[in-house]
């Protein structure tokens, strides 16, 4: 189980729409995220929530220490695990000055409100919103093997192990961990494939496994 807390609580609604969201019990109030970081977004889901809004700012400039790292990881697999269930997430992201297309990294998940921190921010997010769509990089598990599909940089990246330890260091780096828990040839691979981001001392996995597909699994 991870160590990384999300946010303490979030505001949701029962709709997508800010108009239906306005209307007699689409809101679902401030909801407390007590934990488990693993099933927070399922017990959303599950409230009904389809709009969800996190406080505060995903801060991931300069190096974290180890709580800020916490905070930020925790906050990311928030929204990578409503992107899953294709839940609008409302959050806002802030980034070392010298990311440049740093951002591209996390461009598989649902866009924030607003960028902060590098030169260009703001073309930054027009370009993430005008190249988000569900599937853009996840995880699946067949029998004997785990792959990853990833069109972040706009073709099909495909990544397939059939090592066990693969596996296991996913299920470790899930919701964050310490970068020492997994070997480190794996991890190399993971980050030779950007499919790692380090956060202070965490590294955390950045593709999610789909809950709703667009359409047919083998098409995507």
């Amino acid at each position: 189980m991870s160590t990384t807390c999300g946010p303490p609580a979030v505001l949701a609604w029962r709709d997508y729409d800010p108009e239906a969201c306005r209307l007699p019990g689409m809101f679902l109030g401030e909801l407390a995220l007590p934990g488990p970081a693993e099933g927070e977004s399922e017990r959303l889901w599950h409230l009904g929530a389809r709009r969800v809004r996190l406080p505060g700012v995903v801060d991931l400039a300069g190096t974290p220490d180890a709580d800020r790292a916490a905070a930020a990881v925790g906050a990311l697999c928030l929204v990578r695990d409503l992107t899953a269930r294709a839940v609008l997430v409302e959050w806002d992201l802030r980034l070392d000055p010298a990311a440049g297309e740093g951002w591209r990294v996390l461009s598989h998940l649902q866009p924030p409100r607003r960028i902060e921190g590098p030169d260009g921010a703001d073309d930054a997010l027009r370009a993430w919103r005008r190249g988000h769509y569900l599937c853009k990089c996840l995880w699946r598990k067949g029998p004997g093997f785990v792959q990853i599909r990833d069109r972040r940089w706009g073709e099909l990246r495909r990544f397939t192990a059939d090592e066990p330890e693969y596996e296991r260091a996913i299920e470790t780096l899930a919701h964050g961990a310490p970068a020492r828990s997994v070997p480190r040839a794996v991890l190399d691979d993971f980050r030779g494939e950007d499919l790692v981001l380090d956060v202070g001392p965490l590294a955390w996995w950045l593709p999610y496994r789909i809950s709703r597909w667009l359409q047919e699994s083998m098409t995507i």
